[in-house]
């Protein structure tokens, strides 16, 4: 019998500790730090988070008891949901709160000892820094992409109308399913929530900054809810006629008009009219409605405003107090 030739030497399995360059080292990295917080979120049934289908998106714990962040159009029509972490945990969870203003909800997982990642500071970033996304596009959990900070400031439109700014722009892959995952820096902070892509564009992605993310939490577990002062007035952008502007003396070319009032809104209190033209609150100028809107978000419900107004051709100030809306 003859005796069978040994086999060639296989080639050495690459060593498991062999050194990773830079950005390699970089990327994974910050995936070690903040994969094990990033869950992917079902809100169908059992049966469609079994198969990861349709309802699926991305979401990140914050805090150490449970409480994680994803944006509001994911959850926008349930109240309870289930999440799926990276060791194949799933476990329920509930809506705690949500603001579509800025496109953010809070979830809180009902488990405990539960791994959650840091947020950072947005103003931290620069353009052309590493960032890396994590997230469920397409059911495809715990899916990394990793690219580099655009553009800082953006703005964006929410679903409800209302200008989100500070926007973060990335390179960073995204798709249908990552909305709600973070956008971390190289160290694993979460940098921002990713929110939203252009579809017809490749490699233009935006995430809420993590300031704002982490105002709207705040808000939520402190207060219940976000609140936001209100005027209680339907109102539209309004060009100004040149001729008003040069004789007021006025440092805006458009206002906003004021349509119509809540009967028990602050408006009506301070018998604000139809027709009357906004042009400052509280001596800062407002050209529009996102102006108006980024002017009351600085302030409280139940702060004092001071509101420059045009009435007919004459120049009014008229005090009132905002309120949160009903």
């Amino acid at each position: 019998m003859l005796e069978s030739e040994p086999l060639p030497d296989a080639a050495p399995a690459p060593a498991p500790t062999e050194p990773l360059d830079a950005y390699s080292a970089a990327v994974v990295g910050a995936v070690a730090a903040v994969g094990p917080a990033v869950v992917s979120i079902y809100v169908g049934g059992a049966e469609q988070a079994a198969r990861a289908r349709g309802g699926a998106g991305s979401g990140v714990v914050v805090t150490p008891d449970g409480y994680l962040l994803t944006n509001e159009h994911v959850v926008q029509k349930v109240s309870e949901a289930r999440v799926t972490f990276i060791d194949g945990r799933s476990v329920p969870a509930v809506v705690t709160g949500r603001d579509p203003a800025t496109d953010l909800a809070v979830l809180r997982a009902q488990a405990g000892a539960l791994p959650y990642a840091q947020l950072a500071a947005s103003q931290s970033l620069r353009p052309g820094q590493l960032v890396v996304a994590v997230g469920n596009p397409y059911g495809f959990e715990s899916t990394v992409s990793a690219g580099v900070v655009s553009a800082l400031g953006r703005s964006l439109r929410s679903r409800h109308g209302r200008l989100i700014e500070g926007v973060v722009q990335h390179s960073a892959a995204l798709n249908p399913g990552n909305s709600g995952g973070p956008l971390t820096d190289a160290s694993g902070r979460v940098a921002g929530i990713n929110t939203a892509i252009i579809a017809v564009a490749q490699g233009i992605g935006f995430a809420i900054p993590a300031a704002t993310a982490q105002w709207v939490l705040s808000e939520i577990l402190t207060q219940g809810r976000v609140r936001r002062a209100w005027l209680g007035v339907a109102a539209r952008d309004r060009p100004l006629d040149l001729r008003l502007v040069r004789a007021l003396g006025l440092d805006v070319a458009r206002a906003v008009e004021i349509l119509s009032r809540e009967a028990q809104g602050p408006a009506a209190d301070a018998d604000l009219r139809a027709g009357d033209l906004i042009v400052s609150v509280n001596g800062q100028s407002v050209d529009g409605i996102d102006a108006l809107h980024r002017a009351l978000g600085r302030v409280a419900p139940g702060t004092a405003l001071q509101l420059s107004i045009v009435r007919r051709t004459q120049l009014t100030t008229v005090s009132l107090t905002a309120r949160e809306p009903p």
